[in-house]
């Protein structure tokens, strides 16, 4: 794998990269340790001119055709297609994913949202509302300059399922990655120049808390749209109110996944594999809770543990690899910290609960049985590859410890009665639910969660509904009457 990974410059603003700011971001490859690149931190000068060529950028933008803006979109999607391999290797090394994962999650989930929302760039509008005589209709606006705020697990599909809807709808989008992940949204800001976008329609700019800050209580700013933590979305939240912005939250979850005796014990454990382990468990919507009904969960764990020996941790350059490092450092003694209050507080440790010796940041998969609702395990995001597994008698008994946390983002069942499967799913306080899967995430289907977990959704035509206001129109077909 030999790939430029050094960026021509740190930031791209207004069509063409930027170099400025003064403090050094290492970009560090997670499976050595090594930094890979050195990019800088933006100041308030560079935040403020991305915002002004956002701001610039956007009633022309905004003044074209849904289907000219539709056609960008789905040009920039078949170029990220040509170049997912290329993309899929960056991604990989800011990650640690394995190149067996990046490969089809990443850069591909981009370019589905790039092509569905380019699609229904040309359908949106409002509606004709008939008042006898008179008459009203709606429509359909922009909202102005938008910020996007990603995380670091999915670095350009969180871009792109930002960007696509955000400018589908004719508003432009300043972005700031992760700090610890800055380089892909970079190549969208290039492949969307590249598709026939006018400068500063997509703006990155990088940087930690501060960045942040400063974009999301600008006041050219319409709307902020955050992936994160809860801390993180509490204050970007508060934050934002002050100037009454939009805002949309997807932040984390300590989801439940339900495993009935009647399940497919097989699926159900690939299930409970990919909501746990795929990245490194770090994933926003897994499944960590896993709740299995007493009659299956023996032999539940005794398959677990037989799958967990295709484990095959290495280089994640490497595509016969399928599991990678943890992004880092800090993240690794965060997951140690919780494997050890998880053994403290009892918990049955079943497999994994090592870090691996050496250079990077590895942790094996970690499986814990006999865990309990008030175990810390059980009650916080870990946000690492640490599987909780509770048992349960009743239906009705885990409905109810499912929904006891103030997380809400997602949940599955696994069952082969289907009556069963849709009550329950009925049941769930969560966002975002599956029947005998997990973890699928189309572009097509609204994703977001309940509680604290997120406000509003991303992806499907729900999101047009967070990039856009509708404006009313009454029509007075006769004379204007008043009292005097």
């Amino acid at each position: 794998m030999t790939i430029a990974v050094q960026p021509t410059a740190s930031h791209f603003i207004n069509g063409a990269y930027v170099e400025g700011g003064s403090e050094d971001l290492p970009v560090v490859f997670p499976a050595t340790g090594e930094v890979v690149a050195t990019l800088k931190l933006a100041d308030e000068a560079l935040v403020d001119q991305a915002i002004a060529a956002a701001k610039a950028a956007q009633p022309a933008w905004a003044a074209l055709s849904g289907v000219e803006r539709g056609r960008i979109l789905r040009r920039a999607a078949e170029i990220m297609r040509e170049r997912n391999r290329e993309l899929s290797e960056l991604e990989t090394i800011d990650t640690g994913k394995p190149l067996q994962e990046t490969l089809i999650a990443d850069a591909a989930s981009g370019a589905d949202a790039l092509e569905y929302f380019g699609g229904l760039a040309a359908t949106l509008g409002g509606e004709h509302i008939q008042l006898g005589a008179d008459f009203a209709y709606t429509r359909r606006e922009a909202l102005g300059v938008c910020v996007g705020i990603g995380a670091w697990n999915y670095p350009i599909q969180i871009a792109s399922w930002k960007a696509a809807p955000a400018l589908a709808c004719g508003n432009t989008m300043v972005f700031k990655p992760s700090e610890t992940t800055p380089l892909s949204a970079l190549k969208l800001a290039e492949i969307l120049i590249e598709a026939g976008a006018p400068a500063g329609v997509f703006n990155v700019v990088q940087g930690a808390g501060a960045v942040g800050a400063r974009l999301v209580t600008h006041p050219d700013v319409a709307k902020v749209s955050l992936t994160g933590s809860v801390p993180t979305g509490r204050k970007v939240y508060a934050a934002a109110a002050e100037g009454l912005r939009h805002v949309t939250m997807e932040l984390g979850g300590k989801s439940p996944l339900v495993i009935f005796d009647d399940a497919n014990v097989e699926n159900a454990v690939s299930a409970a594999i990919n909501g746990n382990f795929y990245s490194s468990g770090q994933i926003c919507s897994n499944g960590t809770r896993v709740f299995v009904q007493k009659g299956i969960k023996e032999a539940f764990l005794t398959r677990l543990a037989e799958r967990l020996k295709g484990v095959n941790m290495g280089d994640p350059r490497d595509e016969a690899v399928n599991f990678g490092p943890m992004v880092s450092e800090r993240q690794v003694q965060i997951v140690e910290g919780y494997i050890a209050k998880g053994l403290a507080e009892g918990a049955r440790l079943v497999a994994g609960g090592q870090r691996r010796e050496g250079a990077g940041f590895w942790m094996e998969p970690t499986v814990f049985a006999d865990v309990t609702d008030t175990m810390t395990i059980a009650e916080e995001e870990i946000f690492g590859p640490v599987m909780s597994v509770l048992d349960f008698d009743t239906e009705e008994e885990v409905i109810a410890r499912a929904n006891a946390t103030d997380f809400g983002l997602a949940a599955g069942v696994f069952t082969n009665n289907l009556a069963r499967a849709h009550r329950v799913v009925a049941q769930f306080k969560a966002g975002t639910t599956w029947i005998n899967t997990y973890n699928l995430t189309p572009v097509e289907v609204p994703f977001g969660g309940s509680k604290m977990s997120g406000v509003g959704r991303e992806n499907g035509r729900a999101a047009i509904e967070h990039y856009s206001e509708l404006k009313t129109v009454y029509v007075a077909m006769g004379d204007t009457e008043a009292p005097f």
